[in-house]
């Protein structure tokens, strides 16, 4: 396994290809450094005697980074998601580097398929680009979500063929590919981009039924990226301010593939199942970042509560229990979907769809009103408080701390402390990127609903009304015929 110093090390060897503040950059730039912070925790936490069992697994008799490791069992998914929700406590929120993991497992399931059914060598070529990825404990960002275009039209219709990424040329060495992907989070900070495609397609657009890995600084790539972080104070500074996240809009410009790396070339029959696959794998991940970030709030609401003297009162225990009851049966659909997770012909064991989008499901819809809960028990003053440089000035800070006091017995620079973090987590730059990523991270509520209602069984329960009402029950539908 690396260590997050050979990780950072790495980074600042590769190629400048990022864009940020109007300018190439590299690696090293200030504004990366909080996300990169975020991966580091990952590799030091499994350096970590104290949290060895969790984040990582035994492979072959050699010890491996549990993110880079592909689930065989329930126990595996299990712990997955409980490694997630534990590493998110220490940042504060999203570990991010679940997205390679989730991708990697995708693949091995559905190249695996594909091979079965259309003779191809695509898993071959992934068991031996997962072979290095795992020995040399990298770390990916999933390139997914194409731009789209003109939403009402199908790939094919757009009047620029590029908005979706697609094939260009291919011949014996490999494969040429243009476009773009968006919502790239790590990837500047990322070993590697591993691409998927993004929905399902037609036999007419086999072009965009692309997959494929490449690193992240390859010729031809450029890294468009935006960097939300919490700006550092100079009175009170927050363990939480080294911490934050950069994603980019990724161009591929005229990108070669050598073969060996491509896991999907044209085979249109697949792309919605990896699709598919990939959408299962990540929302089940949501069941352990997602109570995480509640159980932040839940904290930060029950502090702020217990500093402002109001922690007694009835409607503080409701708004309380609410919190307690989103983030825990979110985490007990990611345990549900993990006990009802199926092992696929290749070995690899995914999570069960519906669960893993109910949790997801619930994540999104809740956040909001999550948030609604923390700013009403914590007031005002969590945006509206004198700025960090006015503690600074003596004058100043003696009517801050005669003014901004709490209870008697807590420390005032207890409770500034608790509402600038809850500012910080709410209401600052890094805290509205949370607010649009709590609802369309890993796939928007409304994704999750189509996904729902297209693997549950609902011919299940009109039978049982049948039986109820003295309905003759016919001929049995296949589960998803809602589908047609």
């Amino acid at each position: 396994m690396r260590t997050s110093d050979q990780y950072v090390s790495a980074l600042h060897s590769m190629r400048k290809n990022v864009r940020l503040g109007g300018k190439v950059v590299g690696r090293d730039h200030p504004d990366l450094l909080p996300g990169i912070n975020v991966i580091s925790l990952t590799y030091d936490l499994a350096q970590d005697p104290a949290h060895a069992d969790l984040m990582t697994v035994s492979v072959g008799g050699q010890k491996v980074n549990r993110f880079n490791h592909i689930p065989k069992n329930t126990d595996d998914l299990i712990d997955k998601i409980t490694m997630v929700r534990k590493c998110c406590h220490k940042v504060g929120g999203c570990i991010q580097r679940c997205m390679g993991n989730d991708s990697l497992t995708s693949l091995s399931a559905v190249t695996f398929q594909m091979d079965e059914k259309l003779g191809t060598d695509y898993h071959q070529h992934f068991l031996e680009y997962f072979d290095t990825f795992q020995k040399n404990d990298l770390v990916g960002s999933a390139a997914m979500t194409d731009v789209k275009g003109d939403r009402s039209l199908r790939p094919r219709q757009q009047a620029d063929p590029d908005l979706y990424l697609r094939v260009v040329e291919k011949d014996s060495k490999g494969i040429v590919v243009r476009g773009a992907k968006a919502h790239n989070t790590i990837s500047p900070y990322s070993d590697e981009l591993i691409v998927l495609p993004t929905r399902a397609f037609t036999k007419e657009e086999e072009r965009y039924a692309v997959s494929f890995a490449i690193p992240a600084d390859a010729e031809g790539v450029l890294l468009v990226c935006r960097s939300v972080f919490n700006r550092e104070k100079k009175r009170f500074p927050l363990p939480v301010e080294k911490f934050g996240e950069t994603g980019s809009i990724t161009v591929f410009n005229d990108v070669f593939v050598p073969w060996e790396r491509v896991f999907m070339c044209g085979e249109w029959q697949f792309a919605g199942t990896l699709t598919s696959a990939f959408s299962r794998c990540h929302r089940h991940t949501y069941c352990g970042c997602k109570p995480a970030t509640t159980d932040i709030l839940l904290g930060a609401a029950s502090l702020i509560a217990e500093y402002n003297g109001i922690e007694k009162a009835s409607h503080i225990g409701g708004k309380l229990a609410e919190l307690i009851a989103t983030s825990e049966l979110i985490f007990a659909c990611g345990i549900s979907s993990a006990i009802k997770g199926e092992k696929t012909p290749s070995g690899t064991f995914l999570p069960d769809r519906i669960f893993s989008n109910v949790g997801r499901f619930h994540a999104g819809k809740q956040f909001h009103h999550e948030c609604e809960i923390i700013h009403d028990i914590a007031g005002g003053l969590a945006t509206t408080m004198p700025e960090d440089e006015e503690m600074l000035d003596p004058e100043i800070w003696k009517w801050m701390e005669k003014y901004l006091k709490g209870k008697a017995d807590v420390p005032v620079e207890h409770r500034i402390r608790c509402l600038r973090l809850i500012e910080d987590l709410t209401v600052s730059h890094l805290g509205g990127h949370k607010l649009v990523g709590g609802i369309h991270g890993g796939g928007s509520p409304e994704m999750e609903k189509i996904a729902i209602i297209q693997e549950y069984d609902l011919e299940e329960k009109k039978d049982i009304v049948k039986e109820l009402a003295g309905i003759p029950k016919g001929e049995r539908k296949e589960k998803n015929a809602i589908r047609k």
